[in-house]
């Protein structure tokens, strides 16, 4: 299995109460064929049976054997939930963001090139969790999850963000009508899109755009892994590979995190 770690959030591990965490890359799990191997998405069309079996490597990398891992039905949305108990399988709510102060509650994000965000305010002992894909992230759910997080006691300017794989800028090509919705809320962004060869196309920063979102936040800390997840496909899954390719389906990548029981 390999796992990738910040140095942000390791340091957290060390606060009152271990926060554990992971960037699980797609190795190191028992799925096949386009799956292979840590595919831990139920939604994809991989055996149901593998990806649970998966999901439980995950949790017993972070010290959490018994629990169970916690993924919303994400919907790119701007909607963020407080957690307090797993929920049955199948009962998923549809948001995109989480945040708890639950000991032993595992909370993963699906991606195969949207943004992963994990987040921890060590001495409150509260953590998050975020899907930013480009919709979500332009409807504040960078925001939302961020806001869960103070409700349960954590300060903005004690929280430890970090972005984990995702598409880069240099791989995530978008149409001409893509940047309007952008530059209408916010104009100084222009900087994030640059003209790519086909005519009235750009290259999108979309990891770039959700941390300056999480940075206007006043956070305390706000990092990136700096993965590129359209460019390795050894190590992660990628949506618009796939479709690039013409593959049938994809796996998911998860990043998780938790605070010790």
């Amino acid at each position: 299995m390999e796992v990738i770690e910040h140095p942000s959030l390791v340091d957290a591990e060390a606060g009152d109460g271990a926060i554990r965490h992971g960037f699980f890359t797609r190795k190191g799990g028992v799925s096949e064929g386009l799956y292979r191997s840590l595919n831990c998405g139920l939604g994809s069309n991989d055996s149901p049976a593998a990806v649970l079996q998966n999901r439980a490597l995950v949790t017993a990398h972070l010290g959490a054997a018994e629990a169970v891992l916690c993924t919303a039905y994400q919907s790119h949305s701007g909607e963020a939930i407080v957690v307090e108990r797993p929920w049955a399988a199948g009962a998923a709510p549809r948001v995109d963001a989480m945040a708890t102060a639950a000991p032993g509650v595992v909370l993963g994000i699906l991606t195969a090139d949207c943004v992963p965000v994990l987040l921890a305010d060590p001495q409150a002992r509260v953590i998050g969790a975020v899907h930013a894909g480009w919709r979500g992230a332009l409807d504040g759910v960078l925001e939302a999850g961020v806001a869960a997080m103070l409700r349960l006691g954590a300060a903005a300017g004690r929280i430890r963000a970090v972005l984990g794989p995702a598409i880069a800028g240099e791989s995530y090509e978008v149409g001409p009508e893509f940047p309007a919705p952008f530059l209408a809320r916010a104009p100084g962004d222009a900087d994030l899109f640059r003209p790519a060869s086909r005519a009235g196309h750009f290259w999108f920063d979309l990891s770039g755009y959700a941390a300056r979102r999480l940075r206007a936040q006043g956070l305390g800390a706000v990092a990136a892994t700096g993965h590129d997840t359209f460019a390795d496909a050894e190590r992660f899954f990628s949506y618009r590979r796939a479709t690039v390719r013409g593959e049938a389906d994809y796996g998911r990548c998860v990043s998780a995190i938790a605070l010790a029981a």
